[in-house]
């Protein structure tokens, strides 16, 4: 096993790189919290979207050749309306913040140093923006959810460890479909914020 963690840089490596990527987040994101049931179409369109954002951050850990984990970030600015105006409406100033995405990777890569390798080249980049603040936003899902495992993974710790800490009453609703579900539906994140 030989993990390495860079950043994409070259436009056509990180187009290159969609195929996996979208198989990636299909397979972490169909499990608990977020129950995703995705499509490869989708996710080819959302990545080559991304790729071509300004500013935008494009971490990848690979075994050998196989991609097993990514995190992407990008300024605030060029977000959707759904992820600006709730920090507007608080009277942050979205242009100095840079918005943590997805951060996702393997369950067999889990517990290797990974995700602070992954939080760590996205703050730099945040920082050499020059942004002030990252965010990032966390599904809620109830307690009681049908398809709640027994232990599921709390990454709380791990984000307040890395000085990241939910603003009470700071939330947005995104749409998708859940594992199981004909149609979309509304889905409640909450805001997780640090001071760089």
């Amino acid at each position: 096993m030989t993990i390495r963690v860079r950043s994409l840089t070259d436009t056509q490596e990180r187009q290159a790189a969609i195929p996996a990527l979208s198989d990636l987040r299909i397979r972490v994101f169909r499990d608990w919290p977020y129950l995703y049931e995705g499509t490869a179409d989708y996710e080819a369109e959302y990545l080559a979207e991304f790729i071509d954002a300004p500013g935008a951050v494009l971490v990848v850990a690979t075994d050998d050749a196989a991609v097993v984990g990514a995190a992407t970030a990008s300024p605030m600015a060029g977000q959707k309306p759904e992820f600006q105006e709730p920090l507007q409406r608080r009277g942050l100033d979205v242009a100095r913040i840079f918005y943590f995405g997805e951060s996702v990777l393997l369950p067999q890569y889990h517990g290797q140093g990974i995700g602070h390798q992954f939080f760590d080249a996205r703050e730099a980049a945040a920082r050499a923006a020059g942004a002030a603040q990252a965010s990032f936003c966390a599904v809620i899902r109830p307690d009681g959810h049908p398809m709640r495992p027994n232990m599921p993974r709390d990454l709380t710790p791990f984000w307040r460890a890395r000085g990241y800490a939910p603003v009470e009453g700071l939330t947005t609703t995104l749409h998708w479909q859940d594992v199981g579900d004909a149609d979309e539906s509304p889905h409640q994140m909450q805001f997780w914020i640090r001071d760089l």
